[in-house]
């Protein structure tokens, strides 16, 4: 049974930091394309950032030197390090991963207000 579990999500402040984790199982996690997107109420879910099964990483123009993608292919875990969070930023989170399927975590929520 595949499963990714989101943790890390938070109430912070503007200016503020959270780093999120998406732990993975029940997939042979280096060979998938993982990302990060987020959806805000009443907004579509969008893109964050992805991390290819070769390391390559892409952001969304409005994360952009303020968030880091990681991999750790030994733990079977993915993670987001957000800084310089805005109000904007307030979403659910959702880890993704894609080789010959696709799957979904729960979300974590993310809340940057003060």
């Amino acid at each position: 049974q595949v499963q990714l579990v989101e943790s890390g999500g938070g109430l912070v402040q503007p200016g503020g930091s959270l780093r999120l984790s998406c732990a993975a199982s029940g997939i042979s996690f280096s060979f998938y394309d993982m990302g990060w997107y987020r959806q805000a109420p009443g907004k579509q879910r969008e893109l964050v950032a992805v991390i290819t099964s070769s390391g390559s990483t892409n952001y969304a123009d409005s994360v952009k030197g303020r968030f880091t993608i990681s991999r750790d292919n030994a733990k079977n875990t993915m993670h987001l390090q957000m800084n310089s969070l805005k109000p904007e930023d307030t979403a659910v989170y959702y880890c993704h991963a894609r080789y010959a399927n696709a799957y979904w975590g729960q979300g974590t929520q993310v809340t940057v207000s003060s």
